[in-house]
């Protein structure tokens, strides 16, 4: 019998190639208001950096979650504003919108992809009786599953819609993958989380998940370093190694 008899996975970086657009988009969204936040500074203002701070600030985290903290970490105050906010800079819910609208154009001019490997990981993961969860921020990532066809691989989906409708809390607190796992049935005891985020794996930390999967897609050092100094318990390149990992875990 498995010790760990479930798995609840991060959606973009883990299942869909998705993190590159992420992090182009929130770079676009600040980089463009940064003028208008700083306009009385004699140097222009420092770029927001798509690898130190994406990974840091906003990878992981909802679109308001993520704006509030870039904006905590340059010391720039905004006022919060409301859903209704059209996309620009002047409120939290503005930037926000105007991250998603760079996000979905992006989307549409070159579609959503699935890794190569998350398909026949899945499969085998069924085969062995494991149940599966994919868990995202983003109000889009069942459709984003669906596109990719992967869908039906899930025996449940928890998403920014979910997280809404619920009033969860985003990343790192461990809400949504624990939503995930009791709609699966899995004691977060018997249960593993995949992310590549470091706010993610501090979520799987935090929810007492028996294992915590660190995926380094880029087998960059720092970030391995990062991963485990947030509280991955195992790292892997890419999702190959996983089914065998779970395998070897048995009471």
């Amino acid at each position: 019998m498995n010790e760990v008899g479930a798995v609840v996975f991060d959606t973009d970086g883990v299942l869909l190639a998705t993190a590159g657009f992420h992090a182009a988009a929130w770079k676009e969204t600040f980089d463009g208001c940064l003028a208008e936040w700083e306009p009385h500074t004699r140097e222009p203002p420092r770029q927001f950096d798509a690898v130190r701070e994406y990974r840091e600030l906003v990878d992981g985290r909802s679109r308001l979650d993520g704006v509030r903290a870039f904006l905590t970490a340059r010391g720039i105050d905004l006022p919060p504003g409301t859903p209704e906010d059209p996309p620009g800079c002047a409120t939290v819910h503005a930037v926000a919108a105007r991250k998603e609208d760079v996000f979905s154009a992006m989307l549409r001019t070159d579609g959503v992809e699935a890794f190569d490997e998350v398909r026949p990981v899945l499969l085998r993961l069924r085969g062995q009786a494991i149940r599966c969860a994919a868990v995202s921020a983003s109000r889009h990532a069942r459709s984003f599953l669906d596109s990719a066809d992967l869908i039906g691989l899930f025996n449940a989906v928890v998403d920014g819609q979910d997280a809404a409708a619920l009033a969860l809390p985003g990343k790192p607190d461990p809400a949504l993958f624990l939503e995930a796992a009791e709609r699966i049935g899995a004691a977060p005891a018997r249960a593993a989380v995949v992310e590549d985020a470091l706010a993610g794996v501090d979520a799987g930390r935090r929810g007492r998940f028996h294992l915590v999967v660190g995926l380094n897609r880029d087998d960059d050092p720092q970030m391995a370093d990062a991963l485990r100094a947030h509280g991955a318990h195992l790292l892997l390149p890419d999702l190959g190694g996983l089914p065998a990992a779970l395998e070897g875990r048995r009471l």
